[in-house]
């Protein structure tokens, strides 16, 4: 919990125990300057909270008569799962100071019994998933994304796309996707009259329009996202054929790395083949994924690719031989 945010949270709780504080009294429980004091005093009427300015002599703060926040009342299984998903989300897309903000609100409104149970998890859980570079919606911009997209209202706006490049745009936004961390709006582009993939970290302004669309039938945002993804223009364009049903190697590669196809099978092989398509901007990653398949597999183009496979083959013989160079 952030310093800023639970000093607040205890201003509140001075405030709660009754009569009215002044604004000295208040900055010495704190710890900080009377300025912060009716800085966080405005956090607080921010947030619906029936705060009173008294003046004069006897002047301060104090709430008003009868209020008092309400415990919030979770049964444990829930009250975990609420923490469980706060924690967890700490690393993702999700604004890390909101997090804390939230954390700190949940342990401040819960019963007592829970609140100390709780603590014991927040000190005492840890996490295997590493951290990720935090990327930043902004609050409004999600809000209104999937305002437009529940009522089918047409989106108009500012994106800046990989290359930094500047444009506004209106989009009919068909589904919102939440993928590695990271927001995507899926929806036919004005511009290009395409269906197309926004990242929201990359859209400035969002701004719903009153004209309204119908969406394509039977559309699946998160399957489109996917394929999209799949299908990125990179430096190389990868093509292998793979032994197998395309559900065996589906299972091994994900839909956001390579697409597959089935190859009809011929009276000389009987056997299933698939044709794997991936786009790469390097090719170091793609000999370990193959090797992972341990199926046949023959590679159609690029050349480089033919390369790099007998690269980590002669490094795993290395290492198979006791050897720490790989042959030449």
């Amino acid at each position: 919990m952030t310093r800023p945010t639970a000093r607040v949270l205890a201003l509140l709780e001075l405030l709660q125990t009754g009569g009215t504080h002044t604004v000295g009294e208040l900055a010495g429980r704190l710890g900080v300057d009377e300025r912060t004091v009716r800085r966080y005093i405005t956090h607080l009427t921010d947030l619906d909270i029936p705060i009173r300015s008294l003046r004069g002599r006897y002047g301060g703060y104090q709430l008003a008569p009868g209020y008092r926040m309400p415990p919030l009342m979770l049964t444990d299984d829930e009250a975990v799962a609420v923490l469980l998903g706060l924690l967890t989300s700490r690393n993702g897309s999700t604004v890390a100071h909101a997090v804390d903000s939230a954390t700190a609100k949940l342990r401040r409104v819960l019963p007592a019994r829970l609140t100390t149970r709780l603590e014991a998890l927040i000190h005492t859980a840890e996490f295997t998933a590493a951290d990720h570079p935090e990327v930043t919606v902004a609050t409004a911009v999600l809000l209104r994304v999937a305002e437009a997209t529940r009522e089918h209202r047409t989106l108009a706006i500012t994106y800046t796309d990989r290359n930094g490049r500047h444009s506004e745009r209106t989009v009919h936004p068909y589904g919102l996707v939440a993928h590695s961390d990271r927001w995507y709006l899926t929806g036919r582009d004005s511009r290009s009259d395409e269906v197309r993939q926004f990242r929201l970290d990359r859209i400035t302004t969002a701004t719903v329009l009153s004209e309204t669309f119908t969406p394509p039938e039977e559309f699946e945002p998160s399957a489109h996202l996917l394929a999209a993804l799949a299908t990125t223009p990179y430096r190389h364009e990868v093509s292998v054929r793979v032994q197998g049903t395309a559900a065996q190697i589906r299972s091994l590669i994900p839909e956001a790395i390579a697409t597959l196809h089935d190859i009809n099978s011929s009276r000389t092989d009987p056997e299933p083949w698939v044709r794997v398509r991936i786009q790469a901007e390097q090719l170091e990653w793609i000999p370990p994924l193959l090797a992972g398949l341990n199926r046949p597999f023959v590679i159609e183009h690029p050349a480089e690719l033919n390369d790099a496979v007998r690269a980590l083959a002669n490094r795993l013989t290395a290492a198979a031989d006791g050897r720490t160079e790989s042959p030449r």
